[in-house]
């Protein structure tokens, strides 16, 4: 788009733009150049055209210019052509533009020559002229234009954005240039969502801009929106603007999450991610798809879900946090899941979000984590007894059983410090493994020993050997210890007084093997028992102190800085004290160790009950600057034990103390460990309960380093976190698992603490989070611990989705409790499970509503952690808001009316169902069917119903629609009526109300129909009228039959097929019917007929003509048997020479639609021909239709009977004038026929009825022309009320006679006061009386087809009018009517007779009809003959041509030439024969016919297959030499049927008085009676006629017409007719009436059967009104006896006949007004206001003083 402007320009600098394309043509497809203002559209100056010759400028333009100066260009004229060109200049006419050349110019071919052209403007403006070159050839001008510069910009006229998401961007650029050669200033102007950037900015000229367009929709909507560029100088902007249109378009963006290993259908909830259970340690991935279904590019973000993180971090982590997906792409994201902690199920939630999204997908992750399973293959080493100083070894497997690779530790000091080792102390097992493991026994002392060894596993509980052996010495043998001892009596290591005390009270029993099995008891026996560790916290310290014998201090650190009180620092010497907590002595032995650094004193001691002793444990290294560490072990046993006896043997307690200390100088700097810790966190479960965690503290270093634990790190509140060991020293590439044991307290700091590790007895630390803090179980309720129902009705139930979520660190058990009276109305599924943490479960809640009224219910959710019992409850109360209501549907209409539907067929549709309550309603569907019809039955056991619901049952939402699919499938044809009800169903599924009506479906089950509703022939019966169609192909049967229902031996075959082997093909129907096209000589014209189709029905009509050959199995050639049948061979002659023909033989017609279909017969072979065609119609009728025609020879004469029964009309008996009657005789050959009636028959039946003519023909003899019809007059006068059967011979010249049976019926005449016996219904015919729809290529049209007047009284005149239309809208054609006689009387005329129609042109016609003097029954087929135009105009110009050729060749000769015959063209006049002197117009239908002695080429016609001969040949290249006369064009036909029946005067005033007086007798048809044999003639008298006729009478009409109309436009006329109203009325009509009414007879008698011809036509006479009954009692009187007022008659009458003509040329004009358009007879009448009476008094005495003075 161009945009320009005008203004002084003033520049502003903007970057960045594109360089200037000044003296380019640059072209942007996208961009129209348009002018603002309407001004010229700039050209290229350089653009060269040629002109005569001469190459030269189109145009100089003048751009840059100021007032004041001078400015010249210079235009060149180049010589391009041949010649000399000699050029006269017309110079500019304007002063602004000036040239100095003269004024004629001579330019050479190829030269050129230059005109400067100075322009000098005087102001500022715009200016154009030209300069005028003339030539020989003709002139041309060069335009010179001034222009002012302004400026302009190109922009786009619309701008399109690509596809965007709502909350997203989308962006585009186009080009903004300056197309100007002033700088031109720009500022954009645009409404979001759209920007623009850069919004302002200046342009050079020719400079371009790409300005990008930023599309941010926050609705998903079509956008719309101009942008305005404001441009110019700055002070100019508002005044130039140029827009562009931004569309776009957007959408809401659409993710979903999918997991591509599941195989769930979408739709069920979120997707979830299932690791599995996974080892510690291990990591696993998975994957899931995000989809982008929706057509724009969607931007997300994915996260955890809010609420649900754990302390120390998620243990899944996805690869992908956000980013874009295309249309209809997917990204692929990875999961990666990496447990912590051992046993514990972890479940995550990540959401997704996106801009703009109306949903926010989730995705659950879930995982369970899997620890080692190790086990001993036994639990106890037996080492026997064993002497001193000597060693034994056992072996035990560590075996693995579980996937994980296993890290385990012995907690035992192997280094000699221990009387047992067991080797390897520490290492690797791997998954679905085991190790052996050797157990060393070396004692020292002759003691029993025993000791529980604990294998500490990373992450797991430990696994205990317990280790037993006895050692003797020659002086001491104690009792051997067993594993049967090993028992809860050894394991508790209980006192001998405190044994016996249990046994004394029987508190504690033995079983077998002396296990004790009441602990609980037990420990309250106990004094010491509340100052011990608890059972479970003995598993590890087993080995440094018991409940009967402990160590304090139970770890010994040598110079460390150590925070402890008891502790003292650098010293080489430190003090453990031991008691004994029984009441029983007990001896303590100390495993001493050979070059130990570490060594005790003393190493044996005895120790009295509840006593305690010290031991000085003594540090001496033997190598500096070294670490070192060791666990010292001590035995106690019982030093006597007399009342407890040997099957109690107690086992020693063992108690170890862990010793570290380091060797270096002062002032000697310890070495920096390397080592790690692994987890560097710790998380204990949030539950008041014991707990163990593991962590591996591994030296990754090449030198040893000793650690301790910092207790002053241990915050208040967590004093009962333990650490095992809290000291050592760690081998280089070795490592120690270090067991944390707590209790969590609520006091524990909520985010953990750091748990501080020393290094080397340095300021070396490492530490250890620990969380340690007990948490109440915590759950979320979905929408705010609220769930509210929509309303349900009552009995029904409603469900509905509610989330609980755990918000806690550790798995929690639920139970919903709902009160008893509740239960019947709510509950809940599941009602209890187990959650872990960060889990959510759907609960789904159903509610059920026993009454109308609003509940408030309250459940309970009771929840608490899984490792507890359910002391510790917490709960939640959820409020749950329903409400009961009451629940009806009803169907969005009462009736639904489906219409016609083909049995057989379904047909689906939808009934809305509506329901407005405010619940949903469940129901369930009850239809019943009944047939309308009275005559059919339906019985619901054995028919099944024709309507079928998709779904009887179903729920609709409150005020919701639901459309109920449903299918019809009619049986039969009837009228179907449906009533559906329906019943609510409740909770439990069963009906619950009784049935009520919902609505009611009819449907009517039809077959295919067809009917014809129009006919039309041409050809050779191209003459015969409609009622001839009809009657000739058994339309009315037809029509019957198509309309009726098909039997079922019609549906065997239901759709046209070929199904017989025979060339008779079989027949399923018993519908026969006759096609008669009638006869014609031999190679005439064949007989056309043309049927129009319709379907009246409501469903589309498939129809096929099957020919025999269509419906026969087509054979192989060894298959057919030869034997033909007569009738099978007349048909395969048929049909080889196709002389009936079907187009088309198919079809499709849709409801309403019509389609015409030509049949044709061929007059090609001599004879009667039969061809069965059936008209099949798909799942319909199925009708055998006999084409038959008559082909005769051209002399032979024939008469055709299209039957050979005729009905008259019926007859009232008694009648003294019966009225004549037709019947036509057609001539179907092609020489004149005489024919003869047996009058003979007539006269016997006379005879037989008492001499009275039953029946009379009128005109018994004549002939008949070749291609016409004669009519024969016949009287039919019944005797008798019955019906007559009358067989009459009519005997035709040299052929045989043909036997007419004729049928009449006597009627009774009724009584004057009865019912009318006269009905029009014997004279209408059944073909239709209107052409709805042209045939193909018809192009006049005619208003009806068919005009019924009626009965009418005889000698009247009727009129009606019609309109002729050419539908043709390019097309003229000529019409001229053929009007046809009755009795040899012309009673139809047409006005006018012919014309001309240019295209779209209507004409009215005006149809008279005049009735004879005698009764008749009329039926008339009037013709019109069409031409068309441009046909008739080229026959003229050849006919003028041929006469041309003709007197030329008659006046000129040539002497010299000898082939003339070869040169010259043979003219041949074939003028039409001289045809019989007949009436009427001549037949313009037919062709003349050749002689029918000519040559036979005729015959060489019909032989279409045959070979031509050399004769024929030759005959053919004469006949080329042949120029014939030209023959006229073939006029089309249109037929115009007239029926009336007339009257006797008598009757028609007894049997029609209400009509009597509304037509007019027309006196020139009035005949006298003729009595027997002679013919009499009624005239008038006499005298002068007042009466003008033919052209005098119309000119006189338009004469009276012109002056009526200026007389009552006069208004001095009309004044003058004011004063009339008062005078007295002058005319009063005479009664002459009865005087000529008596000239007529009361009664005519029917005439004899006469020998001669009628009378011709009586001569003209006025038309006399019938007036009453009293008029036609003078009519009976005879003859008047006033002839002297003869004239006075004529006087009077002579003005009624002027006035109905003016009348009725009024009417007409008023009609083809009303066809034109040009009057409305329907629009409402206009009240005309008169004036008031004043007025018209003052006005009414003007006119009267006026007259006076004339």
């Amino acid at each position: 788009m161009l945009a320009e402007a005008r203004g002084p320009d003033p520049l502003i600098s903007v970057d960045p733009w594109k360089p200037s394309t000044l003296g380019k043509d640059i072209k942007d497809p996208g961009i129209q150049h348009r002018q603002r203002g309407g001004k010229h559209q700039r050209r290229a100056s350089s653009q060269r055209s040629c002109f005569m010759g001469l190459e030269t400028r189109r145009e100089l333009v003048w751009e840059d210019w100021d007032l004041g100066g001078e400015f010249t260009k210079t235009l060149v004229l180049r010589n391009i052509h041949k010649k000399l060109q000699k050029l006269h200049i017309r110079p500019p006419a304007s002063k602004c533009f000036s040239t100095s050349i003269a004024e004629i110019i001579v330019l050479s071919p190829g030269t050129s020559f230059s005109i400067p052209v100075t322009f000098r403007p005087y102001q500022r403006g715009e200016y154009e002229d030209s300069i005028e070159f003339q030539g020989k050839e003709g002139s041309f001008q060069v335009c010179l234009r001034a222009i002012i510069p302004c400026h302009v910009l190109e922009v786009p006229d619309s701008v399109m954005l690509p596809l965007c998401a709502v909350q997203h961007s989308s962006h585009t650029n186009f080009l903004l240039k300056n197309a100007s050669k002033l700088q031109t200033s720009f500022q954009f102007e645009c409404d979001t969502p759209f920007q623009l950037n850069p919004k302002q900015g200046m342009l050079k000229p020719g400079q371009e801009c790409h300005i990008t367009v930023v599309f941010q929709p926050q609705e998903a909507l079509v956008y719309q929106q101009h942008a305005y560029c404001w441009f110019g100088e700055e002070g100019d902007k508002a005044e130039n603007c140029c827009t562009v249109l931004l569309q776009a378009l957007a959408k809401y963006p659409y993710l979903q999450l999918r997991n591509p290993s599941s195989q769930e259908e979408e739709g069920w909830g979120d997707p979830v991610l299932q690791f599995g259970s996974v080892v510690i340690g291990q990591c696993l991935r998975k994957h899931f798809d995000i989809f982008n279904p929706s057509p724009v590019t969607v931007s997300f973000s994915l996260s955890p879900l809010s609420g649900g993180i754990p302390l120390l971090g998620s243990v899944f982590s996805c690869d992908v946090t956000r980013g874009n997906v295309a249309p209809g792409g997917s990204l692929r994201a990875t999961v990666t899941y990496s447990p912590a902690i051992v046993n514990t199920v972890s479940v995550e939630y990540l959401i997704l979000k996106c801009r703009g999204a109306l949903n926010e997908p989730l995705l659950k992750l879930t995982g369970n984590c899997i620890g080692p399973k190790v086990s001993l293959s036994s639990s106890v080493v037996d080492f026997g007894c064993v002497e001193e100083g000597a060693s034994v070894v056992q072996t035990v497997k560590l075996v693995n059983s579980s996937p994980v690779e296993v890290i385990y530790k012995w907690d035992i000091d192997c280094n000699g410090n221990s009387v047992f080792s067991i080797l390897p102390a520490s290492g690797t097992l791997l998954p679905q493994s085991y190790t052996t493991l050797k157990a060393v026994y070396r004692p020292t002392q002759p003691i029993t020993h025993h000791r529980r060894v604990a294998c500490v596993i990373l992450h797991r509980d430990p696994v205990f050997l317990d280790l037993t052996g006895t050692c003797h010495s020659k002086l001491q043998k104690p009792v051997i210890l067993t594993p049967e001892h090993l028992v809860d009596l050894a394991r508790r290591q209980l006192s001998p007084d405190t044994l016996n005390a249990v046994q004394h009270d029987h508190d504690v029993h033995l079983d077998q093997q002396g296990v004790l099995s009441s602990m609980e008891k037990l420990n309250q026996r106990l004094g010491s028992a509340a100052v011990m560790p608890t059972p479970d916290l003995v598993c590890l310290s087993s080995s440094r102190s018991s409940l009967h014998v402990s160590v304090v201090p139970s770890e010994l650190v040598f110079n460390h800085k150590m925070s402890s009180s008891f502790l003292s620092s650098f010293d080489s010497s430190q003090y453990v004290s031991i008691t004994n907590h029984t009441r029983g002595k007990v001896s303590l032995v100390w495993t001493v160790a050979q070059d130990s650094p570490f060594s005790i004193s003393p190493s044996l001691c005895d120790l009295a009950p509840l006593k305690s002793t010290s031991f000085r444990v003594t540090y001496d290294p033997k190598q500096l600057n070294t670490l070192h560490g060791a666990e010292l072990e001590c035995f106690a046993y019982y030093k006597d034990s007399p009342d407890v006896g040997e099957q109690l043997v107690c086992p020693p307690w063992c108690v170890t103390v862990r010793v570290i200390g380091h060797s270096f100088q002062p002032g000697k700097g310890h070495f920096i460990p390397c080592c790690s810790l692994k987890p560097p966190q710790v998380v204990f479960p949030a539950l008041s309960v014991i707990s163990h965690r593991t962590v591996l503290f591994q030296n990754d270093g090449d030198l040893p380093f000793t650690f301790c634990l910092d207790h002053s790190s241990i915050p208040a509140g967590t004093e009962s976190l333990f650490v095992e060991p809290s000291c050592g020293v760690i081998q280089p590439r070795d490592y120690q698992i270090l067991t944390l044991r707590t209790t969590p307290t609520e006091d524990s700091p909520k985010q953990g603490f750091n748990l501080r590790l020393q290094l080397n007895a340095a300021k070396l630390t490492r530490e250890i989070t620990v969380v340690s803090v007990v948490e109440k179980p915590c759950m979320s309720l979905e929408g705010g611990s609220s769930l509210y129902f929509q309303p349900t009705a009552v009995g029904s139930q409603t469900r509905r989705t509610h989330h609980i979520r755990n918000l806690s660190r550790v798995p929690i058990r639920f139970q919903w409790s709902i009160p008893e009276p509740d239960q019947e109305l709510i509950f809940v599924e599941p009602d209890g499970g187990e959650l872990h943490p960060n889990e959510s479960s759907v609960q789904t809640w159903s509610f059920s509503p026993l009454s109308e009224k609003t509940y408030t219910l309250n459940p309970t959710l009771i929840f608490w952690p899984v490792q507890t019992d359910r002391s510790n409850k917490s709960h939640l109360t959820l409020k749950v808001v329903g409400m009961g209501s009451k629940g009806s549907i009803e169907a969005e209409k009462a009736v639904t009316d489906i219409g016609e539907i083909l049995v057989g067929s379904c047909h689906s549709f939808e009934v809305p169902l509506v329901n407005n309550s405010p619940c949903p309603v469940s129901f369930c569907l009850i239809v019943q069917q009944i047939l309308l019809d009275d005559e059919l039955t339906y019985d619901p056991e054995t028919e099944q119903s024709a309507l079928q619901l998709d779904c009887e049952k179903g729920t609709i939402p409150s005020h919701s629609t639901i459309q109920l699919q449903s299918i019809v499938r009619p049986h039969r044809r009837a009228q179907y009526l449906w009533n559906i009800s329906y019943q609510t169903i409740n909770a439990s599924g069963f009906v619950s109300s009784p049935p009520e009506t919902l609505c009611e479906v009819r449907a009517k089950g039809v077959f295919p129909t067809l009917q014809v509703v129009d006919a039309c022939s041409g050809g050779s019966v191209g003459r015969l009228s409609k009622m001839h169609l009809w009657k000739f192909f058994s339309l009315d049967s037809l029509n019957e039959h198509l309309l009726s229902n098909p039997s079922p031996a019609e549906l065997t075959f239901r759709t046209p097929t070929r199904h017989s082997f025979h060339s008779s093909p079989s027949i399923f129907t018993k519908a026969v019917l006759d096609f008669n096209f009638s006869s014609a000589p031999v190679n005439s014209d064949s007989s056309n007929f043309v049927l129009m189709f319709y379907n009246p029905g409501s469903i589309p009509v498939d129809w096929t003509f099957l020919f025999p050959e269509d419906q026969q199995i087509e054979l192989e050639y060894w298959a057919l048997t030869g034997e033909f049948s007569s009738t099978e061979l007349h048909q395969m002659k048929v049909q080889d020479n196709q002389l009936f023909n079907i187009s088309p033989r198919s079809g499709n017609l849709l409801p309403g639609q019509k389609r015409a279909v030509h049949f044709s017969y061929s007059h090609d072979i001599v004879g009667t021909h039969r061809l069965p065609v059936v008209l099949k119609l798909s799942y319909g009728r199925e009708i055998l239709l006999n084409l038959q025609g008559v082909t005769v020879e051209r002399d032979t004469p024939y008469i055709h009977f299209a039957s050979n029964q005729y009905e008259f009309t019926s007859v009232n008996i008694g009648y003294s004038s019966p009225p004549r009657q037709v019947y036509e005789l057609h001539n179907g050959g092609a020489v004149p026929v005489r024919y003869q009636v047996d009058m003979a028959v007539l006269s016997q039946l006379q005879a037989d009825n008492f001499n009275h003519p039953v029946l009379c023909c009128l005109n018994p003899e004549g002939e008949v022309l070749p291609g016409k019809t004669t009519k024969l007059e016949w009287i039919f006068s019944p005797l008798e009320a019955k019906i007559y059967h009358m067989d009459v011979p009519i005997h035709i010249q040299e052929r045989d006679s043909t036997l007419v049976r004729f049928e009449g019926c006597g009627r009774d005449i009724l009584t004057p006061g009865s019912s009318n016996p006269l009905t029009s219904s014997d004279h209408k015919v059944c073909v239709p009386c209107v052409q709805r729809v042209p045939f193909p290529g018809q192009m006049l049209f005619l208003s009806e087809d068919s005009v019924f007047l009626g009965d009418i009284p005889v000698c009247s005149q009727s009129s009606r009018i019609l309109f002729l239309t050419n539908v043709s809208h390019t097309d003229t054609v000529h019409y001229t009517w053929d009007l046809p006689q009755q009795s040899n009387q012309q009673v139809v005329q047409i006005h006018p007779e012919r014309g001309c129609l240019c295209p779209g042109e209507c004409v009215l016609c005006v149809l008279t009809f005049t009735s004879t003097d005698y009764p008749t029954v009329y039926k008339l087929d009037l013709i019109c003959q069409v031409t068309h135009a441009a046909a008739l105009i080229q026959y003229h110009d050849a006919l003028q041509s041929w006469e041309e050729e003709k007197e030329r060749q008659q006046d000129e000769f040539t002497i010299t030439d000898k082939n003339v015959t070869d040169s010259q063209r043979i003219l041949i006049d074939q003028e039409p024969l001289a045809a019989p002197a007949r009436k009427g117009p001549p037949l313009r239908k037919y062709k003349t016919l050749p002689p029918i002695c000519a040559s036979g080429s005729f015959e060489t016609m019909g032989s279409i297959c045959t070979k031509l001969t050399k004769a024929e040949r030759r005959m053919q290249r004469e006949t080329s030499k042949v120029w014939r006369r030209p023959r006229p064009p073939q006029p089309a036909l249109l037929h115009l049927a007239v029926t009336a029946h007339s009257h006797g005067l008598l009757e028609y005033s007894t049997h029609f008085p209400d009509q009597f007086n509304k037509h007019y007798r027309y006196l020139q048809s009035v005949k006298k009676q003729q009595p027997e044999n002679i013919s009499l003639r009624t005239s008038l008298p006499a005298g002068p006629s007042t009466q003008t006729q033919g052209p005098e009478k119309d000119i006189v009409v338009h004469i009276l017409t012109f002056l009526l109309r200026n007389i009552l436009d006069d208004s001095t006329f009309v004044q003058s007719l004011i004063p009339l109203a008062s005078k007295p009325n002058t005319y009063q009509p005479t009664e002459t009436f009865s005087s000529h009414c008596s000239s007529y007879p009361s009664s005519a008698c029917p005439p004899r059967c006469p020998t001669a011809s009628s009378s011709p036509p009586a001569t003209p006479q006025p038309q006399v009104l019938l007036s009453g009954a009293a008029d036609m009692q003078r009519t009976a009187g005879g003859l008047g006896n006033r002839p002297e007022k003869q004239q006075t008659l004529h006087a009077e009458h002579v003005p009624a006949d002027m006035v109905e003509d003016v009348l009725l040329n009024t009417l007409q004009n008023l009609m083809m007004e009303a066809v034109r358009g040009e009057l409305v007879l329907t629009a409402p009448s206009r009240t005309i206001i008169t004036p008031p009476a004043s007025t018209r008094i003052r006005r009414m005495s003007k006119a009267m003083a006026e007259e006076q003075k004339i």
